[in-house]
């Protein structure tokens, strides 16, 4: 997910809690001042009633033209004396001249006249529909929301775009840089010292990379001169002894095991010497390769090879496989699992190569049941020893395909071993 997207997020979130706590808060105060004046409304009516009963005069109509009720009772001295002097609360109140019930606020107190009796005052006036009164602030909260969010969001993304635009332009830099090609330079103006920072960080990466891959390269070519150069001559060497017509057959079968060691090793150390080279980046440049087309081209030399083990290819072309990466590594990737479908089938056994648009699979009997998936693209791992084999030709090919950005996966089905490249 995107920084601007989790901003966002956040902001939503916060502003959903702010203003619901507001909310509550605001229709709490509100209410509690509507509750003061009418509070206090009834307080003075109920004044008014208490000292016209108490003087004896004539007291006003128990419904007046706003609707204000009373209702005045003798009680005893025990039900006053257990009774709170003064008592507000909220109830429903029938209006004669509506003919309907309505939410009120009542009030009831308590007073006692000259001769010593009690009475009870209950007053009571209509007040608000506090059920509308929660709607309409509810409607016109979700109201706020919306434009506060909406606002919030537009303001957010001009900010963020604005300020961050030096990281974008950092990361669009390092998206695009290739170790050990021509890359420009990075231009990337800011007032703003962490940016800077940053900046100065992945200048200094990139060198460093750049001058790791030098030395890798370089240490790579030594190696590969170094090592092949002795190998070379030692098998040159081992070859003119075996044309000395005075060996003995013992002799010459020691030289024979000596001159398969030598090109074992000398196959494994330029397997390794490819492998180090794929890992460090030095193959960058890329073309659309038509897999078909190249599948083919060395299926017909593999045949030729292996044409002693009587192997049938049958392939079948569900469509054509175009892939865009490295020539090379293209050959190496599809020539070892082509090898390695001769090499590890049986004899007089066949094998299955299903080419569609977007996939390519090598399906081949085998001696060996399901191999272990978690380790047979590990360096040197193999299920049932093969001579001649080094054990990387499956490492090599998931090395490429992890450095193409390419999928590369084993599965056993109906007694065939299957490997499938994926775009």
């Amino acid at each position: 997910m995107k920084l601007i997207y989790y901003i966002l997020v956040r902001i939503s979130l916060a502003l959903t809690v702010i203003l619901t706590g507001w909310a509550i808060f605001f229709y709490i105060a509100v209410m509690d001042e509507v509750n003061d004046e009418v509070d206090d409304a009834l307080e003075d009516y109920s004044e008014i009633i208490i000292i016209r009963a108490l003087a004896g005069e004539e007291l006003p109509s128990r419904n007046t033209a706003s609707n204000n009720q009373y209702f005045l009772k003798e009680v005893t001295e025990e039900y006053a004396v257990s009774r709170e002097n003064i008592l507000y609360k909220d109830s429903m109140v029938y209006i004669p001249e509506k003919g309907e019930t309505e939410p009120a606020r009542i009030l009831t107190t308590l007073f006692k006249d000259d001769g010593d009796r009690f009475f009870e005052l209950t007053v009571a006036t209509p007040s608000i529909e506090k059920e509308d009164l929660k709607e309409a602030i509810t409607g016109w909260i979700i109201f706020l929301y919306v434009i506060m969010l909406l606002i919030t969001i537009l303001i957010n993304v001009w900010v963020v775009y604005q300020n961050m635009r030096p990281l974008y332009v950092l990361l669009n830099w390092l998206d695009k840089y290739r170790i050990g090609t021509k890359n420009e330079p990075l231009h990337n103006p800011t007032q703003v010292s962490e940016f800077k920072k940053l900046n100065e960080a992945a200048i200094r990466y990139a060198e460093r990379s750049e001058k790791m891959f030098e030395q890798q390269k370089q240490f790579i070519g030594n190696a590969s001169h170094e090592m092949q150069t002795p190998l070379s001559i030692c098998l040159n060497r081992v070859e003119m002894l075996m044309e000395d017509e005075a060996l003995s057959e013992a002799q010459l079968t020691d030289l024979m095991k000596t001159h398969q060691t030598l090109e074992h090793i000398t196959k494994l150390n330029k397997t390794l010497l490819l492998l180090s080279k794929i890992e460090n980046g030095q193959f960058s440049e890329t073309s659309q390769i038509e897999i078909n087309r190249l599948v083919k081209q060395y299926l017909t030399d593999y045949k030729e090879v292996y044409a002693y083990r009587h192997i049938e290819v049958q392939v079948e072309e569900e469509g054509t496989f175009f892939i865009t990466m490295n020539e090379m590594l293209a050959v190496v990737l599809f020539t070892n699992l082509l090898k390695n479908a001769f090499v590890h089938n049986v004899e007089g056994g066949y094998i299955r190569i299903i080419i569609t648009e977007c996939t390519i699979t090598f399906c081949n009997r085998g001696t060996e049941a399901e191999l272990d998936s978690r380790h047979i693209f590990e360096r040197f791992y193999q299920g049932k020893k093969k001579e001649g084999s080094t054990g990387l030709g499956l490492a090599l090919a998931d090395s490429i395909c992890k450095m193409q950005g390419i999928y590369l996966h084993y599965y056993y089905r109906e007694g065939e071993h299957c490997f499938e490249v994926r775009l």
